[in-house]
């Protein structure tokens, strides 16, 4: 067993872990509870569960079935804007029985297709192209920003662990997408990015002598890459102009920039 493989199975694991809490949380709700609205306008909790059997559905194909990953990309290409919403909302309308089958069977599939997955392939995607390592990343980040929005629609407090160091990561990694999805060249030097994990350890990103650097609280800077915070709302702090536009324009996932969140003081 290589790296790879091991930081995969981290990754899985993890993935797995955040795939139970949340399964957890949902399982045993009436009904009316899963009609419960959530921070997403228009999505009720039973949506937001739709929308992550959805996207692991789409992963699945998109890692084993060519014509039917063009298939799909031809539907978001129709209407990018609303093939999210449409495919969540459409599945959130099932009976909560059904859509929890759904999205358990969904991400037992994916993982064993990812475990299978060969080695320096890449996986297509709505974003770049994605190794089997990356797109269980992304995977964990959508599970546990819309776990996030399921726990503040049920008043229920999230586990805060440093599981998200995969969600910093990635919100890292997709700097210089987040540039070019707004139409601006991405800045040729790398930003020092140093992040306090909530156990209190340091996770650091980028040459130690750059000259912008990005400083805060881990959970702040994976809130504000998953679009669950208001900027103005986070401890994050950036040093250099190119650093502090990237913390207006940050996303970690694919598909086009999300309205965000309103703040909530000052």
């Amino acid at each position: 067993m290589n790296g790879t493989d091991r930081l995969l199975d981290v990754v899985l694991a993890d993935l797995a872990t955040e795939n139970d809490r949340l399964d957890a949380l949902v399982a045993d709700l009436p009904e009316t509870r899963w009609r419960t609205p959530t921070p997403a306008p228009g999505w009720d909790v039973a949506t937001q569960v739709a929308h992550l059997a959805w996207t692991d559905e789409a992963a699945h194909v998109a890692a084993t079935d060519p014509q039917g990953w063009d298939a799909l990309v031809r539907a978001a290409l129709a209407d990018p804007a609303r093939v999210a919403d449409d495919a969540a909302l459409a599945g959130g309308a099932e009976a909560p029985a059904v859509v929890l089958e759904r999205w358990r069977s969904a991400r037992r599939t994916l993982a064993e297709t990812l475990r299978r997955y060969p080695d320096g392939q890449r996986i297509p995607w709505y974003g770049p192209p994605m190794s089997a390592t990356s797109m269980a990343t992304a995977r964990f980040m959508e599970t546990w920003a819309h776990g996030l929005d399921v726990h503040q629609a049920l008043d229920a407090e999230p586990e805060v662990t440093d599981r998200i160091r995969h969600v910093a990561h990635l919100g890292v990694r997709a700097r210089d997408f987040a540039f070019s999805l707004r139409g601006s060249k991405p800045p040729e030097e790398g930003f020092r990015v140093d992040l306090t994990a909530p156990s209190g350890g340091l996770w650091s990103w980028g040459p130690e002598d750059a000259a912008q650097t990005v400083t805060g609280p881990a959970y702040d800077f994976c809130l504000l890459v998953t679009q669950r915070i208001n900027r103005a709302d986070t401890a994050l702090l950036a040093t250099g102009p190119d650093a502090d536009h990237w913390l207006d324009i940050a996303q970690a996932f694919a598909g086009p920039p999300g309205e965000g969140r309103a703040a909530q003081h000052g």
